[in-house]
C-alpha cells in the first residue's frame, strides 16, 4: 500500500527523536519533517529523498530513506541490525502492554520530568521509559525484580507518587491521580516479586 494511499501522519508532539536515525530533536535540529509515504516524523537528513506517490497523482514527494528504497524497488543490502533492548519502538510495546501512561519521573536529585512509561505483556518484569508515545527508542529500562516499593508520597506537590528502591538505586514516579497510581502499583507489586498478573487484562490508559 506504500505510496498508493495517504498515510496517517504521526503528530510532531508524539515523538522526541527522528523515527529513523533516532537523533533527538533539540533546539539546533528541531526541523521535523513528515515522510509523505509512511507518515513518520523524521529529521532533515532522513527526509532527503523523493519518490513518485500514486495517491498524489504520481507527483514527486519527500519520503524517508526506507520508503524510498521500497517504492523504487531497491533493497537495502545492509542486514538489519538486531534491535537492542532500548530500540524497541514505544508504539510496538504500548499496543501490547499490561499498562502504559505518562508518569512524572525523578532519579536521584535530578528534576522531575514527564516520561511515557510502559510495562509490556511479553516482558512483564521490565518497565520501559520513553520521551513520547511514538518514540522508536527507550530512554531507559528498569528490570523490576527485587525492587522495594514505597507508595508513601514524600511531597505535597506530588501526592500520587511512589518510589522504587534497590540498594543505591532509587527511582521516583508520580501519577496524575490516585486511580492511575493504584493501577501501576498493582502491576509493579507483582513484578518486583517475579510474578505476572494472572488476568492479562489491559490496564492501558488512553
Amino acid at each position: 500500500e506504500l505510496g498508493k494511499r495517504a498515510p496517517r501522519w504521526i503528530r510532531d508532539n508524539e515523538v522526541t527523536m527522528c523515527m529513523k536515525c533516532k537523533e533527538p530533536f533539540n533546539a539546533l535540529t528541531r526541523r521535523r519533517h513528515h515522510c509523505r509515504a509512511c507518515g513518520h516524523v523524521v529529521c532533515w537528513k532522513c527526509s532527503d529523498y523523493k519518490a513518485h506517490l500514486e495517491y498524489d497523482g504520481n507527483k514527486l514527494n519527500k519520503v524517508c530513506k526506507d520508503c524510498y528504497h521500497v517504492i523504487i524497488g531497491c533493497t537495502d543490502s545492509e542486514e538489519k541490525k538486531r534491535k537492542g533492548i532500548l530500540e524497541i519502538e514505544s508504539a510496538e510495546v504500548s499496543g501490547n502492554s499490561l499498562i502504559c501512561s505518562f508518569l512524572q519521573y525523578m532519579e536521584k536529585s535530578k528534576p522531575w520530568q514527564k516520561a511515557w512509561c510502559v510495562i509490556p505483556k511479553h516482558e512483564a518484569l521490565v518497565l520501559y521509559m520513553y520521551g513520547a508515545p511514538q518514540d522508536v527508542k527507550a530512554l531507559a529500562t528498569i528490570p523490576l525484580l527485587g525492587y522495594t516499593v514505597d507508595d508513601t508520597p514524600k511531597s505535597a506537590d506530588l501526592p500520587h507518587s511512589f518510589k522504587l528502591t534497590q540498594s543505591k538505586s532509587v527511582h521516583s514516579f508520580a501519577a496524575d491521580n490516585e486511580e492511575l497510581k493504584q493501577k501501576w502499583l498493582k502491576v509493579i507489586n507483582l513484578a518486583v516479586k517475579g510474578e505476572t498478573p494472572e488476568c492479562q487484562n489491559e490496564l492501558q490508559v488512553n
